[in-house]
């Protein structure tokens, strides 16, 4: 069971990108609640935002409140983060996470992907 992550790339301030978090060939990802959560250098891994598997409900970090927008397509089998107003301190690796809760808490996720980089800057 893996996770992959895409959609990354360099963008300038006030932009915005999707990233998208796919199980390629398992159909599995809709048992469970997806998460993305994000590492800077130097910096704890944090919470962004989940989604659960079953009746859509989302969570959102403060930071991701209002200019980050979590969906997930049950045919495609995918979870896409959209990014908006995009500034330099969401310059970081975001990786999602396949759990049992809702929580952005990283040590209650169980499967993860390697990462996508998304780097805000003029």
């Amino acid at each position: 069971e893996q996770l992959v992550e895409s959609g990354g790339g360099l963008v300038q301030p006030g932009g915005s990108l999707t990233l998208v978090c796919a199980a390629p060939g398992f159909t599995w990802l809709d048992h469970y609640s997806i998460a993305w959560f994000r590492q800077a250098p130097g910096k704890e891994r944090e919470g962004v935002s989940c989604i659960s598997s079953t009746d859509g409900d989302t969570v959102y970090s403060a930071f991701a409140q209002g200019r980050f927008t979590i969906s997930r397509d049950k045919v495609k089998n995918t979870v896409t983060l959209q990014l908006k107003s995009l500034k330099p301190e969401d310059t970081a690796t975001y990786y999602c996470a396949g759990g049992r809760v809702l929580r952005l808490l990283p040590e209650e996720y169980d499967v993860w992907g390697q990462g996508t980089q998304v780097t805000v800057s003029s």
